[in-house]
């Protein structure tokens, strides 16, 4: 990535945040998921910083960023990002996340409102990713709750277990992520990103951050948002259709192709054109893009398309 630059800023309790930073002009911040680094947003970065002041952010623990023993919940990372914007001064922020990084929009809506940001792009996480025992028939795959208790509990002890072999089952855990076609060299990078968290970290973050459940915040979201899902991701689209659903004049946009958890490294043009086309649409006094209105008053089904399909 050519003209990035690399920062780090100080967060309240002594913890450095590694950033990426490239561009100029209005604000786009990038917030990675579980155990994901800035560098892996690298196809973003280099299109967006074309028009936008891009900013892609490790998290605490994660990539060059300080490895402190305290702070792996969604409310802690979410308030590192508070402030990391406020140090930076971003204003106007487009939040364009990954997978836990959409729950860390929903903890900064929760616990900040909407403080300096203009939009939000969700890219694959569901509201509420446990399934309930209690839920009638339908409801998880509706949410695109994905996990039981006892499945998630497995992974969260391998991880934090020191006699289990922590690398081969976050591989495990890496591959379903990836469509068949997906590159081994890129599978190995990602791989060597992820473990750059310690796995005793990574277990304390992962179990945090699947056992909450967002709904009751999605309804209060105010700013124009975009929720993305892929056909072929280990996320069912369902999920992206439900979080839509329930945020104001919310938009949301099926990919096709390619279309895997890791769809920005995947198919980054695709995924890159969705965000673009948003960013693009105005809105009207309420707030809200006219298309959405339009889109939402549609018929059943009408309402998404396939990013190939464009």
């Amino acid at each position: 990535m050519h003209d990035v630059r690399s920062g780090f800023a100080t967060m309240n309790d002594g913890v450095r945040l590694h950033y990426l930073e490239a561009g100029s002009g209005p604000d786009l911040l990038l917030v990675p998921g579980w155990s994901q680094t800035a560098a892996q947003w690298r196809h973003q970065i280099t299109d967006f910083a074309r028009t936008h002041h891009v900013v892609a952010v490790d998290h605490r623990g994660h990539g060059g960023s300080g490895k402190p023993d305290h702070g792996y919940r969604v409310a802690r990372l979410s308030t590192d990002l508070h402030q990391l914007i406020h140090l930076l001064d971003l204003t106007e922020v487009v939040w364009v996340a990954h997978s836990m990084g959409c729950a860390l929009a929903w903890s900064y809506w929760d616990l900040f409102g909407g403080d300096r940001l203009a939009r939000l792009v969700l890219f694959d996480e569901p509201a509420v990713l446990v399934r309930q025992p209690y839920w009638p028939d339908g409801l998880a795959e509706y949410f695109g709750a994905l996990y039981g208790l006892g499945q998630i509990a497995e992974v969260v002890a391998g991880l934090r277990d020191p006699r289990s072999d922590a690398e081969i089952l976050s591989a495990g855990f890496l591959d379903a992520m990836w469509t068949p076609a997906a590159d081994e060299g890129d599978r190995q990078w990602v791989l060597a990103q992820n473990l750059l968290l310690p796995r005793e970290y990574a277990g304390r973050l992962l179990l945090d951050n699947v056992m909450q459940d967002w709904r009751d915040v999605l309804p209060r979201i105010t700013v124009p948002t975009l929720v993305i899902g892929g056909n072929d991701s280990v996320i069912p689209s369902a999920a992206a259709r439900s979080v839509a659903s329930a945020i104001p004049g919310a938009s949301v946009r099926i990919l096709g192709e390619r279309s895997s958890h890791f769809a920005f490294w995947e198919n980054p043009v695709a995924f890159n054109r969705e965000i673009r086309a948003f960013l693009e649409t105005p809105v009207d006094a309420d707030g809200h893009q006219a298309s959405v209105r339009r889109r939402h008053s549609d018929a059943a089904g009408a309402e998404e398309r396939s990013a190939n399909e464009a």
